[in-house]
Parts: structure tokens; sequence; C-alpha cells
């Protein structure tokens, strides 16, 4: 046995002492040496090597309080359970009565241990408290040998303050105060606790340095990019919470209410914010028990703006439906560019998190560590892969002789055409199979339902016999004999087989003796689908992928578990208890509370209306434990990318000489002559002034009449600018005759037959007729169906956004993408849609019959009252959408049963980093294809390929001396002082800056006011403290602001008059009001200025000077002074323009488009109506209801101004809620057919082609602010 030396040494100071993650003592012990002399040295040695696990019985002991620590955790889990006052409509929290509370979880201190006098415990935890304290007293007393720095006195009270002393405290003490000092108090939050012992696993086999370890090293390695990046998205946050707060603080639909049933539109709201709903029923403010208010709005205070606007920012908008005009504005805007700033931080820590994964990988295959954590042997995992196995039988011939072998030959090596049309047969099968289990799902006749179950039930004899064939043919091959049989049968496709028969036949043999259902076996005929993947080899890369990342995956993959169970505790003992009763069912237990978190977890957050304790902790997992726990998923989905990639590598290389050709927005030169050459080239902008003002024009008409298009869907605009759209046809008919006229020259058609039909039938002639001819067809046919349809025919306007293709290439890209990622989308398009199939397949079979959980009415889908789970999932159909939304990482939808949630963990867990990589690879090619175009460098961290005429002109005036002052030398003296007062001075040895004490008292000052000014607009807002303080002239906040204003004013002026001598400025005061810091100051006290001009001209009242003072929020910017970050933006764009004019382009087009269709199909979705409650729900003799009408404008003809459409009322309110679900996150899921399509297109291609502009801007802002300047640096000094 080898022990490493335990003590250093005080004359050895060079050599290192090791940290409590390094490992004292090899894994692998071969001889023994000590450095001890005494009898009492080596107990304890032999004592610290047994707690360490060195030793055979360590080993044990090991395992044995592994086995203890999940023991304890599982009963505080299954513990929540048996609380009847929880789980208050369950059978189960009933069934542990005295003996079984005290022999196993402890909750009532009247259990059979009640003798005892120690309160609420079990037998389990104090043997285990036991255990544990006398481990720690154990680990306490060996505690030098652990490290030199822990021997004696002082060295143990450090040794009290490490980490797993502090577990192993935080862990035990708590049951010696509940049960000692405490023991008639009821402290459940002290058994949660027990929690932290999952944290001593970590220590086993080195795994606490390889995770949680990991986090210090991500945040040192990222320090200066991530501070940044932290003040960018705390920023951004603060700046949108203030606006919400301000665009919400009135709006009732944001009230909340604790009563039920709360008509919130008759709810009143005082000038401080608070809200009285007692006409709507609900008690008087402050009558309730608690203190608590009855009734808020959730917007009142900056405060409650901000977790709502962290949820946002986070891509969830839980209250999507309820938003003002303005809170939907700034909704568009954060789904469309915030939510990609905030995300910096996530990202990098996430990235941050990988990079030092494989930077250990990368450091233990360099010294060849077999002993390492990280390594994994080649060839481990024992297994055989399920493509390797067929090919291995394939090189074996089958004795024709034999029966067996015949039928080897017949089926293995498809050596001849029969063999291979019984393969067509049974491919055909499967599909078939498969379409049948889809419809039989369907309310079809009962013949009808009787043909697809035989069909069904013949497949599967067929699937049965030809598996029963294939295991019996395998024994040809001699390595499959015996045991070796066992090995096939687990091959990938024996395996699939199995899964596809095994099911259905056992729910035969139940449905012939008990009776029931065929369909639960029936669903899992989809598995047969997998039978294709030998033709794209797509999931027998998984077991690839997994031994790849095994080590990695085992590591984050048990701090992710960690983080689940730890964070669905805590929700658990914070929400159980909430007074909204809904909040309260979802947390009931922590296997209730595992379900919310685990979507948590992944970046979702479903539910909302959580406890303050609750919002903290929501807030902190969304901004820092999803960038760990999405680690594992991440690894799955990106390994698989890049495997598949990787073999997609030899056919590009290939066929590299066949580059996809980039169309040019420029256009080809004109052939032919005359007239046809002038018109093809007056509207192309070539030869003429006037060409390009007329190409301008075409330009501005289409936007305007897409901008007016979407306008006139509003009620009440519909004849906005409507003189505008007979100027655009007028013009937009001129270019379409110019275009026939010219196409002869054009070189797509000039030396084509039937160039004018060819041109005729063209894309974009196509287009233009689509946006011209409606009109003229509505104008000489008044009366006509397309008249009486002119609001769908509107929105061929928006068709008008193609024609900017022309000039700037998206759309027309497309089809380049396609052929340039074929072979990888052929691949993960495979992965994916086989992956929906099932997974659709696999939730109706565990929601169709979902009656737990009440839903909101689904007319559309028959059901008006009582609806549930099952109304959603009637068919196979139906589920085919909703799991596609779930497949993009969304879950609109948690009122699942307990069968649905197993489905969806798989679907978080395995599913979603899969299919999402088509999408991905989508994004990536189309992004590769326009920078190829472009031909752009890669921008570099100092943000150059961003920089315009300020940079070059500041780099020109390095060295130069600043003007002289008109006004004399002693203004330049004045000038030169207050500059080094304001930015200090650099000296020119050390390139350091340096400032005077003056200097650093005046910066000092300046951060604490803006500071306490953004203190100050965060208290204001909030009612009690603004009901305190009054909305008085004079009040402490209008001091305090009058005081601040002037202290900025001062400053402002003194930067104006000091310009004339800052580089930074250019030496003018002109360029630094209009810099970026110029703006800043400007907006920190112009507001207040316009507000004094009011209020003193009485236009103005208290309440209203809170929109002023708002304002006050942009003063965070100013501390752009000491954390560059906003500055560098328009570098931002301007590295990114070229991608962003094509990409930008496909976004907008897909934004819109997806607006108008939505728009169109469910402005009168019966799922999305409501009405007054005097109007009844469904008609009765002869009087309808408020879900039969066609159209809601019907409804309100019968029943005036009592029927309203919560969504897609217009095309405004319609964008908002698009850019909420190109953002990734669903409000709404029950649509129409037409819907559901258009919903499906987003799924697969929609959203990742929306968020190119955004994943852009994300990686030029990294970029310029220096993102993976440490990892860039890291690769240029490794060497080769």
């Amino acid at each position: 046995m080898t022990i490493t030396k335990l003590h250093q040494q005080d004359d050895d100071a060079s050599s290192p002492l090791p940290s409590e993650s390094t490992p004292l003592v090899s894994p692998k012990p071969s001889t023994t040496t000590t450095t001890t002399s005494t009898k009492n040295d080596d107990k304890r040695l032999s004592l610290f090597l047994f707690l360490e696990a060195q030793t055979p019985n360590g080993l044990h002991y090991e395992s044995f309080t592994i086995l203890l620590i999940l023991l304890s955790v599982l009963t505080f889990i299954l513990g929540s359970l048996f609380l009847p006052q929880y789980n208050t409509n369950s059978n189960i929290a009933y069934k542990c009565g005295s003996t079984c509370d005290a022999i196993w979880f402890g909750n009532y201190s009247d259990n059979a241990l009640q003798s005892l006098g120690i309160g609420a415990t079990s037998l389990i935890e104090i043997f285990i408290v036991g255990v544990f304290t006398i481990d720690y007293l154990l680990r306490f007393y060996t505690a030098d040998l652990i490290h030199v720095k822990y021997a004696g006195i002082t060295g143990r009270i450090k040794f009290l303050f490490s980490f797993f002393s502090l577990v192993d405290l935080a862990s035990t003490i708590p049951f010696y105060v509940d049960s000692f000092l405490l023991p008639n108090t009821d402290l459940a939050a002290s058994n949660f606790l027990r929690m932290f012992r999952l944290l001593r696993m970590l220590k086993m086999e080195g795994r606490y340095d390889l995770a949680l370890g990991m986090i210090d090293d991500v945040i040192y390695e990222q320090r200066g990019v991530l501070g940044t990046a932290l003040f960018v998205g705390m920023t951004v946050w603060g700046v949108l919470s203030s606006f919400f707060y301000l665009a919400e603080r009135k709006n009732s639909d944001m009230i909340y209410c604790l009563c039920e049933d709360v008509d919130t539109s008759v709810c009143t709201m005082d000038e401080f914010g608070f809200v009285d709903c007692t006409e709507a029923g609900c008690p008087p403010p402050g009558d309730d028990a608690g203190g608590q208010e009855v009734c808020w709005n959730v917007y009142q205070s900056i405060v409650l703006s901000s977790f709502w606007t962290l949820m946002e920012l986070f891509g969830e908008f839980p209250l999507v439906d309820q938003h003002s005009m303005w809170g939907k504005v700034l909704g568009t805007i954060t789904a469309v560019f915030a939510c990609a700033v905030f995300a910096l931080p996530v990202g990098i820590f996430a990235s941050g998190f990988e990079a030092q994964i494989a930077a250990r990988r990368r450091k233990d295959g360099e010294s060849g560590g077999s002993n390492s954590p990280m390594v994994v042997k080649e060839g481990g995992g024992g297994g055989v892969e399920g493509d390797e196995t067929e090919w291995e039988l394939v090189d074996v011939v089958g004795d024709i002789s034999t029966t067996r072998g015949i039928v080897y030959n017949f089926l293995h090596l498809q050596n001849s055409a029969s063999a291979k049309m019984f393969e067509m047969c049974m491919n055909v099968l499967i599909v078939f199979s498969s379409l049948t289990f889809m419809l039989s799902t369907i309310d079809l006749s009962t013949n009808w339902q009787l043909l697809l179950g035989w069909f069904q039930f013949a497949s599967v004899a067929v699937f049965t016999v030809e598996y029963l064939l294939f295991m019996y043919s395998a024994g040809e091959n001699p390595k499959f004999r015996g045991r070796g049989l066992l090995v096939y049968a687990t091959s990938f496709y024996r395996a699939v087989d199995l899964v596809s028969i095994l099911p259905y036949w056992l729910t035969f043999l139940s449905w012939l003796f008990v009776g029931g259902s065929l369909t639960p076996g029936s669903v899992f005929l989809l598995f047969r689908l997998m039978h294709f993947e030998k033709y794209t080899k797509a999931f027998t890369s998984f077991d690839d992928v997994l031994r790849d990342n095994l080590d990695v995956l085992a590591m984050t993959g048990f701090s992710a578990l960690l983080l689940w169970i730890f964070f669905s505790s805590l929700l658990y003992l914070t929400e159980r208890d909430s007074l909204d009763q809904d909040m309260a069912n979802y947390y009931k237990s922590v296997p209730h509370s595992m379900w919310i978190t685990l979507l948590n977890l992944s970046g979702e957050c479903p539910l909302a209306h959580y406890s303050g304790f609750g919002k903290i902790i929501v807030g902190f997992i969304g901004v820092f434990a999803t960038a760990i726990f999405g680690v594992p998923i991440g690894l799955l989905g990106a390994g698989f990318e890049e495997l598949v990639t990787e073999e997609d590598d030899d056919d590009e290389n290939d066929e590299s000489s066949d580059e996809v050709n980039v169309v040019s927005s420029t256009p080809s030169s004109a052939t032919g002559a005359g007239l046809q050459t002038a018109c093809y080239q007056f509207v192309n902008g070539i030869g003429s002034k006037s060409a390009t003002r007329f190409e301008l024009s075409i330009y501005a008409l289409i936007v305007a009449t897409v901008i007016i298009g979407v306008v006139q869907t509003v009620p009440g605009y519909e004849s906005f600018f409507s003189w505008l759209e007979w100027v655009a046809v007028g013009v937009f008919t001129i270019e379409y005759v110019l275009r026939f006229i010219g196409c002869g020259a054009d070189p797509e058609f000039s030396g084509l037959s039937f160039k004018r039909i060819r041109y005729i039938l063209s894309f974009y002639s196509i287009i233009d007729l689509l946006a011209i001819v409606p009109f003229y067809i509505a104008l000489a046919t008044p009366t006509s169906w397309v008249d009486r349809h002119d609001e769908y025919f509107r929105m061929l306007r928006l068709l008008r956004l193609l024609k900017l293709d022309k000039y700037i290439p998206s759309i027309t890209l497309v089809d380049d993408v396609v052929r340039l990622k074929r072979n990888v989308l052929t691949v993960s398009c495979f992965a994916a849609l086989t992956l929906w199939v099932i997974f659709a397949g696999l939730m109706y079979i565990a929601e169709f019959q979902d009656n737990s959980m009440e839903i909101d009415p689904l007319p559309l889908y028959g059901c008006v009252d009582g609806c549930t789970m099952s109304d959603r999932f009637s068919d196979y159909f139906n589920s085919f959408p909703l799991t596609g939304i779930h497949l993009t990482g969304d879950f609109p939808m948690v009122e699942y049963g307990g069968m649905g949630r197993v489905v969806l963990f798989f679907i978080v867990i395995a599913a979603v980093g899969v299919t999402s990589i088509p999408s991905g690879v989508i994004a990536s090619g189309f992004a590769e294809i326009v920078q190829s175009k472009t031909k752009k460098g890669p921008i570099t961290k100092d943000g150059a390929a961003g920089d315009d005429w300020f940079d070059i002109k500041y780099r020109e005036l390095e060295g130069q001396s600043p003007p002289s002052s008109s006004f004399g030398p002693t203004v330049d003296i004045l000038q030169f002082a207050v500059k080094r007062y304001l930015d200090g001075a650099v000296d020119e040895c050390t390139g350091t800056t340096v400032r005077t004490p003056i200097s650093i008292i005046g910066r000092l000052f300046f951060m604490l006011l803006i500071v306490s000014n953004i203190v100050a607009v965060v208290l204001e807002s909030i009612p009690k403290i603004d009901k305190y303080v009054g909305n008085e002239p004079g009040n402490m906040f209008d001091v305090f602001e009058k005081w601040s204003v002037l202290f900025f004013t001062i400053d402002y002026s003194l930067r104006l008059f000091s310009a004339k001598k800052s580089r930074e400025a250019l030496f003018s005061p002109w360029v630094y009001a209009f810099t970026f810091f110029g703006i800043v100051d400007i907006l920190s006290i112009l507001p207040w200025y316009v507000q004094w001009i009011l209020s003193k001209s009485g236009n103005i009242n208290g309440d209203e000077t809170k929109v002023f003072r708002i304002f006050r929020i942009f003063r965070v910017l100013q501390l752009e002074d000491f954390v560059v970050a906003f500055s560098k933006l328009d570098n931002v764009f301007r590295a990114s323009k070229d991608v962003l004019k094509a990409t930008g382009l496909m976004a907008v087009v897909i934004w819109v488009g997806s607006s108008a269709l939505f728009f169109i199909f469910e402005q009168n979705n019966p799922n999305f109506r409501s009405c007054d409650a005097s109007v009844p729900l469904t008609g009765t003799l002869g009087t309808p209801g408020c879900y039969d009408f066609v159209s809601t404008q019907e409804c309100n003809d019968f029943y005036p101004d009592m029927c309203s459409q919560s969504a897609f009322t217009n095309m405004p309110n319609t964008m908002f809620y698009v850019a909420v679900f190109l953002g990734g996150d669903w409000g709404f899921v029950d649509f129409t057919w037409p819907g559901k399509l258009v919903c499906m297109f987003l799924c697969v291609a929609g959203i990742a082609l929306y968020s190119i502009p955004v994943g852009t801007l994300f990686d030029s802002f990294g970029a310029v602010i220096g993102l993976g300047e440490e990892e860039e640096e890291d690769e240029e000094t490794s060497p080769m």
C-alpha cells in the first residue's frame, strides 16, 4: 500500500500543500510505507484510511454511509406524502400510523416514540444521526491527517469551517436542537437540512473537485467577462422592471386576489397602488387574519415587477394574456432583443462549465492517469453496439442444408430478390401498423375500429414470427450460441422488436381474461419505426455518445440530480402553505414539488404566484442552477450532433467543388437593348439616380403598406391611411408592368423560350400578383366573395415583405441551406421525427383517460365544463402538436397525471436535446451561407470588426495635443484641471490611470449617488413607503431628487466644459453630447426639468410625477464609467450588420407571416372566447350560446358587448403573442387545426430561423466585450 505523505515538514516549504479536493491516498494502493512511528499514530492513520475508504473495510463503510444518506433523503421525500394537512385528497396520507411514523418518518411528536420526550423523530433518523455524529467526531480527531493546516487547536477550529465539516454539522446539529433544546416546537425546516447529507456523496471518488469545485474555477476564469455580462444583465433587468411597473401598475387585469372568482375589472386602485376589490366580493384591504393584502397588482412596485420581468427575460411569459398595450410592446422588445442580452451571464457560466470539463479531460488525456475519474477506458461498457452485432452476423453464411441456415441467409444476408421484397413489405407493414394505431385513437365507427384492431393483431403476429425467426437463426453464428444468444437479444434491432410486441401481447392477455383496452400495448408498435435506423444510423450512434461522455454525464448528472432534489425540497417548504390553493397543490409533497422544479431547472416557469422566498429561489434557479442542470442534457444533444456532423464531413469535403452559390444582392448585367433593357435597369436601380430613387421608394412603400396592413386589423382603424394603399397598388402595378416588359433583358429569363410566361410563373412574379390582384378584383366586384372576405385578402399585402428578398436574399437561401446540410439534416430529422412520433403516442396513452385535474373550457374540442387533459389528448393527432411544443423545451401545460409526468421527464432529459438538432443545423447552415456571402473575417475581441468613424478618428488622434481654448490659457488650465478631476491622468510609464484624492472622493461620491438614486426609484414604487412619504410637493423623495439633479447637472456641465481636452470626446463638446455617456448624462437630468416645468404650469399631479421619476433608472447606465459594456452596442450592430440584414429579414418574414396566419386562423377560436355571465355557454331551445357562434363578432351582434376574445384579436396583438412563441414560450396551445400546423412549423424550423439574428447579436456582443478571450489565450499557449 502506497500512502501519500500526510504532513508537510516545516523545512519543505517548496512542496505544495494538497487541497481538500486533492486525493491524499491513491485509490489503488500497492505497497505499505508510513511516516509515523508511534503506535497511537498508527491507530489514527488506520482510522483515517478507514474513514477515507482506503481500506477494504473502509470501502464497505463508505457504501454503508451512502446507503444511510440515501435512506435519510428518501424518508424525508416519502414522509411528505404522509401529511394529511397537505395531502387532503390522498388516501396514502392516512396509511402510516403511529408505529410506522416512529420507525420511518418522524412527522409527528405523538407517535410511538412520544415517551422519549424529544419531539417528532423516528428510529431511522436517530440511528443515522448517531452514525454521522460518531463519524464526524472521528473525522475531527484525524483532521490533521487531511491537511497540516488542521493540526492543533487552531487547526481544528479551521476544520470546523471547512466545507464538508459545515455539511456534517448542518445535517446533524438541528436534530439535537430539535430534540433536546426545543422539543416542543415544530421546526419543519430542520428536516430539510437532511438534504445536505447528499453533499457528502460528492466527496466520494473526488467528485467534489470535479463538480462543485468547478464552479469557483468557472467564476475565476470568466471573472472579467462575467462581471461585464452580469452588469449588462442586471441593468437590462432593472430598466425593464421599472418600465413594466410603469406600464402595468394601473392594469386591472394584473390584479391578483386570494379570494376566488373575482372580476378584477370592478376593483379600484388608489394613487399609491393599493387595491380594493370589495365590490367584487373580496374582504376589504387589511381585514384578513394574516394582515396580508387580499388583492394586489402583481406589478404594484418595481420589487414585485422585477420577478415577473425576470421570468420574461428567461423567455417565460406566465401572464402573457393579461398585459396592457404598453406591456405588450415591452414584452415584444423583451422577447425579441432583451432575452439574448440577459442570457449572456447564464451562457457564459454554462459554456465556462463545459470548458472546464473539456480542459480537465484534455489534462487527464495528456497525463494518462488511469485513476482519474474523468477517464473512460477504451471499449468500456461491456455491451455490443446494435449495428455492430448485425454486421458480425452478416460475416457468417448460413448452411443452406439446414432450415436455420436458410432462414438465416434469408433474414440476415438478404441474398435473394424475395428476401429484399420481404424487407420492403416489412417496412410497409411498419408504416401501416403505426398509422393503424394513430387512426384507432379517433372516434370511428365500430366496423372501422374492428378492422383496425384485426390489422393490428395481424401486424403484431407477423412481427412476432419475424422476431422468433431472427432469434432462431442467430444461432447459425457460433458467437451467438448459448449465452451469446442473450447478447444478440439485447442488440439494438432485437431490443426494438421485443419492445414493440411484448407490451401488446401482455395487454392482449389482459384483455382476453380481464377485459380492458388494447390501446396501451398498441402504442409500442411505434417503436418499430426505429427499424428505419438501418438507413440513417442515427440511434445506434447514441451508445457512442453515451460512452464518450459517460464520465462527464456521471459527474454532471449527479450534480443535476442533487440540484433537483435540493430545490424541490426547498420549494416544498416555502410553497406548501401557500394561500393560493393551486400553488399549494403543486407543492403539497416533495414528489409533487419535483415535477415543477424539474421544469424550473430546465428553464421553464409555468407557475408564477410564489411566496417571497419562493420567488427568490425560482429566480436563483433561473439565473444559476439552469446552467449547471442543463450541462448533461446539452452534452447528449451536442455529442449526438457532433457525431453526426463528423460522419458528414467526408461527404461535404468530397462535394466542396460544388459549393453553394449565394445569390448576390446586386442585379446582374442586363442583356438585350432598347425598351426592355431600360425597364429592367430602371426597376433594379441601375444606371441613373431616378432608378435608384424608384428602387428606394419601392422599399419604403413595402414597409409602409405592411405597417398599415397590420394597423388596419385593429377595430376602429380599418381606414387608417387607406389612401396610401391606393398609391402603393398603383406604384406596384407600374413596377410589375415594367418588370414584365424588361424581363427579356433579365439574365434569369433572357436566354429562355417563353420568357414572359416563365416570368409570370416565377416566384417573385406570383408574390407581386398576389399583392395587387385581389385589390382590383374587390374594386371591380364590390359585392363579390373577394370583397366580402376583404379582411383576409388584406393579409396578402404582407407578402410584399417577400419582395425585399430580391434585394436582401434570405428566403431564397433556404434551399441552399438544405443542400448544404442535407446529410446531417436527414439523420437528425429522422431521429427527431421518430422521437416526436413515439413520444406523442406515449403522451396520448398517458393522458387520454387522465381526469385528475380540471383545465379551462375547450369548446372547440367539444368540452365546455369540467374539462381535463383527456380532452386535450383525445386522440393521437391532438397529442402530436402538443408533444411538439414540449420537445421544443416549453411546458405551458402542467396539469398532467403521474404517467404523463414520467413521460415528460424523459422528454426533458433526453429528447429535447436531440429534437432540437435539426433546428440548430438549419440555423447554423443559414448563418454559414450568409457569412460566406459577406466574406467577412471573424470579429476580434477588441471589437475592430465593428469600428465606425468615431473609432477611426479616435485612433487618428493618438499622440495629438488637445486644441487650445479660444478664451485663452486660463480656460485651458481650468479645462485640463477639470479633465484630471473627472477622468484622472494616464501615467506614461505604466499606462495606468492615476487620480488625485479629490478625484477619487468625487468618483466614489457619484457612484454612491447613482446607487442611491436607483434605490430611491425602487423604494418610491413600494405603496407602503410611497404612502408614508406622501405625494405632496417637497417630500423626502422630491428633496433628494433636487439635490441629485443639481449634482448630475454640475457633472454634465463640467464634462461639456472639459470635452475640448478629452480625446474620448474627439476634443469636441458636441461630439461628447452625442456619445453614449453624453446621452446617458442628459437622460439622467432632462426628465426632472420637464417635470418641473409641467408641475409649475399645473399640468401634472403628484402621482403622474412618478412617470418622470422612473426615468431616473437610466442613471444606472452611468455606472458604465466603471464597467464598459453598453457603449460598445453600436460596435456590436455594425459588426453584425451583414448577417443581420439577411437573417433579420428572414426573422421579420417569419414573425409577420406567422402572425398573419395565426390571426386568420385563431381570431374566432372559441377556446379563446369568453362571455358575460348572463350568456349561456351553449345554446338551448333555439337560443345560441357563447360558443355556438362562428365568430366573436356574430356573438356580439346577438349579445351586444357581452362577448370578447382573449387573444389574436388583431395583428398587433397577435404579433406580440407570436414574438413570445418564437422566443420559445407557448402561452396558448389550444389552436384550431390550421393553427396547429403553423405551430408545428414554428416548432420544427421557424423558431430556429427566427433566432439567428438574436444569436448573431449575442455572439457579436460577447466578442466585442471579450467573451471567450481566456479560451482563445489558452488555445494559443497550449502545445500542439
